[in-house]
């Protein structure tokens, strides 16, 4: 089969797994459940008086939080389920090379995720309904949020064809996406500016600089800038070639 061919098929066969479990329903309603509680409840976007789902407390800016456990959820079985079962075995001796399955795994997981962000429209109906929001900062905020989501699958996936254990996948996922995510915030930077010594200044600023906050924030807001989408896009293009890399060693 042709390279397409194989990658729509290790995608269907992924996609399709999903919801032949409860997981991916699970998931997803306590994806939007947690979006729109923290939005109404802890954000109190009806008591704001601010049509807009963007800025501190609004709706896009909860995204990260409910990501750090989420995502890893999903991604968890990506490769680990494949080794506990001994699937890797089977995998290997189809005429699929590694990059086709780790395409078609990693595309099937990134859709349950645009399915979760699609589900949030109802918010989108609510904002337009309370005043006349600016469609700019929706759609920017929309895939500032995507494009996180897909980072933290792309090290999830990543970190899930080290081990055949979901249970730790799932650990490692979140402390590595906790890790990108509090270096990203200022009080944090300084905190750390002021613990470590003058001369880990330099260092202390380009990890932060790497974190996801960072480049997500912005867009958040509406300023879609193409260096933090590139910044986005390279996470997962990094993450997914360490995955092949991984996967190659095993069928060798």
């Amino acid at each position: 089969m042709s390279p397409t061919k194989n990658i729509i098929a290790v995608f269907k066969r992924e996609f399709f797994s999903y919801f032949n479990s409860p997981l991916a329903y699970i998931i997803l309603f306590i994806f939007v459940i947690a979006a729109m509680g923290f939005t109404f409840i802890v954000g109190g976007f009806l008591s704001s008086n601010n049509a807009t789902l963007s800025g501190q407390g609004s709706f896009f800016m909860w995204h990260p939080w409910i990501y750090l456990v989420l995502v890893p959820a999903v991604g968890m079985r990506l490769w680990s389920e494949e080794q506990r079962l001994g699937t890797m075995e089977l995998l290997a001796t189809m005429p699929i090379s590694p990059w086709h399955a780790v395409l078609g795994k990693y595309l099937a997981a990134a859709s349950v995720w645009a399915i979760g962000l699609a589900l949030t429209f109802p918010i989108i109906l609510t904002v337009s309904y309370l005043g006349e929001p600016d469609p700019g900062p929706i759609i920017s905020g929309y895939i500032a949020s995507y494009l996180y989501a897909l980072a933290c699958l792309a090290i999830t996936s990543a970190v899930s064809a080290f081990t055949r254990s979901q249970v730790i996948c799932f650990i490692i996922s979140v402390a590595i996406c906790l890790l990108l995510f509090l270096f990203g915030f200022q009080q944090v930077v300084d905190f750390l500016l002021k613990v470590t010594p003058a001369s880990l200044d330099g260092l202390v600023r380009f990890i932060a600089e790497l974190c996801f906050m960072t480049h997500f924030y912005e867009m958040s807001k509406g300023l879609l800038v193409f260096d933090d989408v590139l910044y986005f896009l390279s996470v997962v293009g990094v993450c997914l070639g360490i995955t092949h890399y991984a996967i190659q060693a095993k069928r060798a």
